[in-house]
């Protein structure tokens, strides 16, 4: 296991040091922080000051092993919009992202799997149909245009549930949350259903097509020849390793709906990190944006090796490759 989780993260390394690239390629070559920091009306003598102490004068790699240095302390600059440090305001707004999130992977989660079960084992039943229909919905349909649907339905006609914002907070040390007030739940509601829509009908079509394809094997009709009841065929045989793939998709799922959570926090005015990286795309705010970018590749990093254990696992045919593999050098 421990050899597993270190070929895993040597793998890692390159995709972080190409976005590292990626996000210090925006300082060099995108807007100029020198002009955008000192505004309109300066003198040489204060550019030439404000370039030497950013380090600019310097070998294009040498800033660029500055800049790796300082993102692995957690230091990004200032931001040139508000002038505060970087990870301090990634880390007011991550609470609000994370748990908008957790609750749109959880209903894509328990709401999409039972509803892929279900079409996989009743697929001439009408309500089937009608769960296949209504996840055309979700797949067709653009996240904003669902977005703004829901606020016309919920918050202008009905008048059930705010537009925008995430209710009332309350504070828990450094971390802000909005599950401890109902304000704050109802907030979370209309913004969870909007990026978790797509998820869901792409899990329940996922989990259908897997399990029509395991139904149709042949341990599946050894299983229904001992005598096994519906219920141990469906749910001990067939869901099981129906999973597998479905483990592969929910967690690349989950990393995309934290990184395009962006058009949905616009949507509702949703103070997290898609808001505070959109506000800065608007500003030129380069320090923002690319550690927005990084923070967004580790957790797509993190989440690919959580999901690689949660294979090694689950399967046993990784598990027998991997030790094969390492024999056979």
């Amino acid at each position: 296991m421990i050899a597993f989780i270190i070929s895993r993260i040597l793998q890692a390394l390159p995709v972080m040091l190409v976005v590292a690239l990626i996000s210090f390629a925006m300082f060099a070559y995108v807007g100029d922080p020198v002009s955008i920091m000192l505004g309109q009306d300066y003198t040489e003598a204060q550019r030439a000051a404000l370039v030497a102490e950013l380090g600019l004068d310097q070998p294009f790699f040498v800033q660029f092993a500055r800049f790796v240095g300082n993102a692995l302390q957690g230091e990004f600059g200032l931001s040139y919009r508000l002038s505060r440090p970087v990870a301090q305001l990634i880390a007011e707004r991550a609470p609000a992202t994370l748990e908008l999130a957790f609750c749109a992977a959880a209903l894509a989660l328990l709401v999409g799997v039972p509803m892929g079960v279900y079409t996989g084992l009743y697929r001439n039943a009408w309500l089937s149909r009608f769960f296949l229909t209504f996840s055309l919905i979700g797949v067709s349909l653009p996240t904003f245009l669902i977005g703004i649907l829901l606020i016309l339905v919920f918050s202008v006609w009905l008048g059930w549930l705010p537009s925008f914002g995430r209710g009332e907070t309350v504070q828990l040390g450094w971390w802000s949350t909005g599950f401890l007030t109902w304000s704050g739940i109802k907030a979370l509601i209309l913004p969870s259903i909007t990026l978790g829509l797509f998820q869901l009908t792409l899990i329940m079509r996922l989990v259908r097509a897997e399990m029509l394809e395991v139904l149709r094997t042949d341990y599946i009709k050894f299983a229904r020849a001992r005598g096994l009841a519906n219920r141990a065929v469906h749910f001990g045989h067939a869901l099981k390793n129906t999973l597998v793939p479905v483990i592969t998709i929910a967690g690349l799922q989950l990393g995309g709906i934290i990184a395009f959570a962006i058009v949905t926090e616009t949507v509702f005015q949703w103070p997290g990190m898609g808001l505070l990286f959109i506000q800065s795309v608007g500003a030129a705010d380069i320090p923002v944006m690319a550690a927005y970018l990084l923070l967004i590749a580790l957790v797509f990093v993190t989440i690919n090796l959580i999901v690689d254990l949660l294979y090694y696992a689950v399967d046993p045919r990784i598990r027998s490759g991997f030790g094969a593999a390492r024999g056979g050098h």
